[in-house]
């Protein structure tokens, strides 16, 4: 009997190790931060748990896969290309710098400031799916705009706009009150889209210091070490079954065609 392939992928909370065959059948899948073993095949129970012994850590769970949520039945139902989980921070931009020509890879491109500025903050964010919350990053909006982030978790939605801050960042010059007014602009959409009522988040990566300077409305100004404290302290107004609603719209792309 050929051995069996553990193969590493994404599940709708976190890190999963998929067991499958060589052409490609899943058997089971190993979700890593709840430690359960989901098993596909009984028959094949101790091959399946022999295959992930090697990455197993703790204790383990091992059964049947859980009966899907309403949630999970609009995922299945999305097609691949019009299911916007996967994409990364900076999408867009990740393929258009890799359309740049090799001669022309080492000049200064400010879009990759930018796309640097949006792992960064993405890479924050995304830490924030261990307490409940949901997170899509680089939405498309019709006019080749873009949703930098997106969350989803107990304290509402937060849309998130993302600007490279040097070492300062003044909210109360021309070029930040701009980004303030883009920060506000895209929560606006968003809640259009979602019916429901969307914050505003301005976050400022790479700088050692934001100066808020006058109120800036209901835009909340964080600089990327403080995105993800500051979100976490939040007080609760959706329920579990509220954010998986939410979020089973949200990463449809199809959703966004009338924002």
């Amino acid at each position: 009997m050929k051995p069996l392939r553990v193969v590493p992928g994404r599940g709708p909370v976190g890190a999963r190790l998929y067991v499958g065959l060589a052409d490609g059948r899943s058997l089971a899948w190993y979700d890593r931060d709840t430690g359960r073993v989901s098993l596909l095949a009984d028959g094949r129970r101790d091959d399946v748990l022999a295959a992930l012994a090697p990455y197993v850590t703790g204790p383990v769970t091992v059964g049947p896969p859980p009966v899907p949520t309403p949630a999970d039945l609009v995922r299945l139902a999305l097609h691949p290309d019009d299911d916007l989980a996967p994409n990364r921070p900076g999408e867009a931009l990740h393929t258009a710098l890799a359309d740049v020509p090799p001669a022309r890879r080492f000049r200064s491109d400010p879009r990759r400031e930018r796309l640097a500025a949006l792992q960064a903050v993405g890479d924050e964010l995304d830490t924030l799916e261990g307490a409940g919350w949901r997170v899509l990053h680089s939405v498309p909006l019709p006019g080749q705009a873009h949703l930098d982030h997106l969350l989803i978790g107990p304290a509402g939605p937060f849309s998130v706009h993302t600007v490279p801050g040097r070492r300062r960042f003044h909210a109360d010059t021309p070029a930040g009150a701009t980004h303030l007014r883009r920060a506000a602009r895209d929560a606006e959409r968003a809640s259009f889209v979602l019916a429901a009522a969307v914050r505003p988040v301005l976050a400022v990566a790479g700088t050692s210091r934001v100066d808020a300077g006058p109120p800036s409305g209901d835009v909340l100004l964080l600089s990327e070490r403080e995105a993800r404290t500051a979100l976490a302290r939040l007080g609760g107004v959706l329920k579990p079954a509220d954010i998986e609603s939410l979020y089973a719209s949200a990463r449809d792309r199809h959703t966004w065609l009338r924002a």
